[in-house]
């Protein structure tokens, strides 16, 4: 999407090589600051993480914050800094997370803000919309399969497509927004439900997947103060899952 709005993009990877892209590992602050002092960017998206890997997450994204040195700088974080209530997180709400990934996004938020206060954190939710190679719509093919597996009932979300969620952040890394914005879908549904829907699109049985209640967890985000600044219109979950 980048490429398509006329910018030059070079990705990075660690392991595993992509077209055009320059290796970096986000654990070492020296490699980190001689890529982005050769490349020298005008805007970093920054995505990395590992959900059980505390360094990866947190230490890595603040060495990449201490290495951008005034480019600007948007990191996408997650509604796992919550913890669940039955009430909607907005941008003002402190984080509170329940599990050690929500924890390290938690931190990296933290560390980013006082490095450069000028950057974004860009919390999202589940995203779907891979040409179907996303991870939740691969578990639904799996479990619908046979493979071993539930869908949670108790844990809700909302849900965004890839291609609301990139435009969202094309759109914040070119602005002069900073601060915490909420870039999720604005509609909310259970691990289950969001399974059915893409058993349906797909063709597959949506009452042969297996669920169970699993621990509840309700981490919607209020994403309305954000859309206001938008011009990409965030779809429901529904709406982007019908076809």
């Amino acid at each position: 999407m980048l490429r398509l709005a006329e910018h030059e993009v070079v990705p990075t990877y660690h392991t595993k090589p992509v077209p055009d892209g320059v290796r970096m590992d986000v654990l070492r602050r020296d490699e980190v600051e001689d890529v982005l002092r050769k490349v020298r960017p005008d805007g970093i998206i920054h995505t990395a993480y590992r959900q059980s890997d505390w360094e990866t997450t947190a230490d890595g994204a603040a060495n990449l914050a201490f290495a951008a040195r005034g480019a600007r700088l948007v990191f996408v974080s997650s509604d796992v800094v919550f913890g669940g209530r039955a009430q909607a997180y907005d941008e003002n709400d402190a984080p509170c997370p329940v599990t050690p990934y929500g924890a390290a996004k938690a931190a990296a938020e933290t560390a980013i803000r006082a490095i450069d206060p000028s950057a974004v954190i860009a919390r999202t939710s589940l995203i779907v919309g891979y040409d179907g190679r996303s991870s939740h719509e691969q578990f639904v093919h799996g479990l619908a399969n046979g493979e071993p597996g539930a869908l949670f009932t108790g844990n809700i979300r909302c849900p965004v497509h890839v291609t609301d969620l990139a435009s969202a952040l094309l759109e914040l890394l070119t602005s002069d927004f900073n601060g915490i914005a909420h870039v999720a879908g604005p509609q909310a549904v259970n691990r289950l439900e969001l399974g059915r829907l893409i058993a349906i699109r797909d063709g597959l049985d949506p009452d042969a997947l297996p669920f169970e209640p699993g621990q509840p967890s309700d981490l919607r985000l209020n994403c309305e103060r954000t859309q206001k600044f938008l011009t990409t219109r965030l779809r429901p979950v529904r709406e982007f899952l019908a076809n």
